[in-house]
């Protein structure tokens, strides 16, 4: 299977905002659940938003609703990840994920098709 590939990471201080991308397949895209999940320094990778690509629901972790947008364009096989009032904490490498079915699990496990991540930076 093709593994996704993640873009638009970087450096950027407390309160401003990114905006990653994940291509996939349009098999990987089709009838699936994509997730980003990120691994802070020193901690465990952990669940941070999802997006059904057949419904378009979108579910987020407490840590960044409110503040973290989830979507997907099917004509491109594309998931989006615009994140505003970033905080240091949000420190991470970004990881994109594709589930093995169309459930939106919020662990690790429930996902079968990871990128390699992508670094961000949040400064004080």
């Amino acid at each position: 299977q093709v593994q996704p590939v993640e873009s638009g990471g970087g450096s950027v201080q407390a309160g401003g905002s990114l905006r990653l991308s994940c291509v996939v397949s349009e098999y990987t895209y089709v009838n699936k659940c994509m997730a980003w999940f990120r691994q802070a320094p020193g901690k465990e990778r952990e669940w941070a938003a999802s997006i059904a690509t057949v419904t378009g629901g979108t579910y987020y972790s407490d840590s960044v609703k409110g503040r973290f947008t989830v979507s997907g364009d099917s004509a491109k096989n594309e998931v989006n990840l615009l994140m505003n009032s970033l905080k240091p904490e949000d420190t991470a490498i970004y990881y994109c994920a594709a589930s093995r079915g169309a459930f939106c699990s919020k662990e690790e496990g429930g996902y079968n098709n990871w990128g390699q991540g992508t670094q961000v930076t949040v400064s004080p």
